[in-house]
C-alpha cells in the first residue's frame, strides 16, 4: 500500500479534490470573489462571503461531478501546493551557487547568478504545480465519500463554512 493509500492521507486528498471542485463552482457563480479553502481527514473549509446554501450546493455539486469522471475539478490554480512547488524549486536553485561560493566575496559575486537561477526555477516549476496536485495532493475519484454537514464559522468579520465528510464504509 503506497503513503497516499493510507486512510487519513487518502481522506485528505479526497476532501482537497471535493474542495477545489467547490471553490471552482462557487467562483463561476461569483466571478471576481475571492474564495480559499482548507482540507482535512474529516473535511474542508470554504473562505468567502457566501451563504451555506450556496456552500453546500457548491460542495454537493462538486462531488456529484467528480463521481461522474470530471477529474479537472480536483485541480485548482490558486492551491498552495503551486506556490510551494515554485517557491521549492526556486529557493533550490538560487541556493546552488551559494553553496558552492567560499568566502564572502565569491558569495557576493554569485547573487546575480543565483537571482536568475530562482528566476528560472520559478518559471520552469508552473508546469509541475498541477501535476503534483493531480498526483498527490489531490484524489480525483472520491470513493465513497459523502457530506455529512456544512456548518457556518466566522474567523471575527471573515466569513466561511465548514464542510464535514465521511466515508460511507463502518
Amino acid at each position: 500500500m503506497s503513503i497516499l493509500q493510507l486512510p487519513l492521507i487518502l481522506e485528505t486528498r479526497r476532501n482537497h479534490a471535493i474542495e477545489h471542485g467547490t471553490i471552482h463552482i462557487l467562483g463561476a457563480r461569483f466571478p471576481g470573489q475571492p474564495f480559499a479553502g482548507h482540507s482535512n481527514p474529516t473535511g474542508f473549509i470554504i473562505i468567502g462571503d457566501v451563504s451555506l446554501e450556496d456552500v453546500a450546493n457548491a460542495a454537493t455539486q462538486s462531488l456529484t461531478r467528480l463521481r461522474a469522471g470530471e477529474r479537472g475539478l480536483a485541480i485548482h490554480p490558486g492551491c498552495g501546493t503551486n506556490f510551494a512547488t515554485s517557491g521549492l524549486l526556486a529557493a533550490a536553485l538560487a541556493w546552488l551557487p551559494l553553496s558552492v561560493g567560499r568566502t564572502r566575496r565569491s558569495k557576493l559575486f554569485l547573487l546575480p547568478l543565483a537571482v536568475l537561477l530562482g528566476v528560472l526555477g520559478y518559471l520552469f516549476a508552473q508546469p509541475f504545480g498541477p501535476v503534483i496536485q493531480a498526483k498527490i495532493t489531490t484524489e480525483a475519484d472520491p470513493g465513497d465519500t459523502r457530506i455529512t454537514k456544512v456548518t457556518p464559522v466566522r474567523f471575527g468579520r471573515v466569513k466561511a463554512h465548514y464542510v464535514t465528510t465521511r466515508p460511507t464504509g463502518p
